[in-house]
């Protein structure tokens, strides 16, 4: 199966929905041409600096069922709101340049890193209909870059993020103004904080978040399909495939779009 045909626009990589893998119809419930929306998507630490093959196996299933895709690239430092401010701004250009169709929504979607540099935009998610957070991590740099921690005590310093993870959780609380959220964590995932989040959605008042649990693991939403892509269907893992496609049904039914 060849690759959707991604294309690059600065730092955002573009897919459109009507961009199916040569040979591949959608199936039943999925894009038909009808363009469900936009989707704007951030990824989580790393795995960020290419979106469009660290998740390629997510964003294309999503593409399959209507959405045109915009995901940023980017190589995570510890100024977490500059780079929540740049993404937004790109979004935002990009948004002018491509209006939306027919009025249908703009999702939000982050995973881990991602979740909190979308919480952090500028415009307090008014710009969106919903942000979709998976695996939300909202850990201290110490707790996520180990050395610092070892580098701090022998030469007595302390870094870390800007904000700080309860920094962040408290500008959720205070500016964070977009109603509907879409938390989910995965049954294996050991550093998911999503309950945490949850908690500071919920003291605003008419907050309408809501958590669900799929099985899998942090990882689960970067699934590159690497195998697939390089020997064909018959070395792919069909389990994978079906937990990314469990998910984008998810997102799209959630989205009411």
């Amino acid at each position: 199966m060849a690759m959707a045909r991604w294309r690059q626009q600065g730092d955002l990589w573009l897919l459109d929905p009507s961009n199916h893998p040569d040979g591949e119809q959608p199936s039943q419930g999925m894009n038909k041409g009808l363009i469900q929306g936009q989707i704007q998507f951030i990824g989580g630490s790393y795995l960020a600096a290419k979106p469009q093959l660290s998740y390629r196996r997510l964003l294309e299933a999503l593409a399959l069922r209507g959405w045109q895709i915009a995901t940023w690239s980017y190589v995570p430092g510890f100024d977490h709101q500059g780079q929540a401010n740049a993404a937004w701004r790109q979004f935002r250009n990009l948004r002018s340049q491509r209006p939306n169709p027919g009025g249908r929504p703009c999702l939000r979607l982050g995973h881990s890193l991602g979740c909190k540099l979308h919480l952090l935009a500028p415009d307090g998610g008014r710009g969106c209909d919903g942000l979709a957070a998976l695996s939300f991590n909202n850990f201290s740099a110490e707790r996520s870059v180990p050395l610092l921690a070892e580098m701090g005590q022998q030469f007595g310093f302390r870094s870390e993020f800007s904000p700080s993870p309860q920094e962040t959780l408290l500008q959720v609380e205070t500016s964070y103004l977009q109603p509907r959220n879409l938390l989910v964590r995965f049954s294996r995932d050991s550093i998911d904080q999503s309950s945490r989040l949850l908690g500071a959605l919920q003291s605003r008042p008419e907050d309408a978040s809501e958590l669900r649990e799929l099985p899998g693991d942090h990882l689960t939403p970067a699934s590159a399909g690497l195998r697939q892509n390089l020997l064909g269907s018959w070395a792919d893992d069909p389990a994978k495939q079906r937990a990314v496609d469990r998910l984008a049904d998810l997102i799209g039914q959630w989205s009411g779009a």
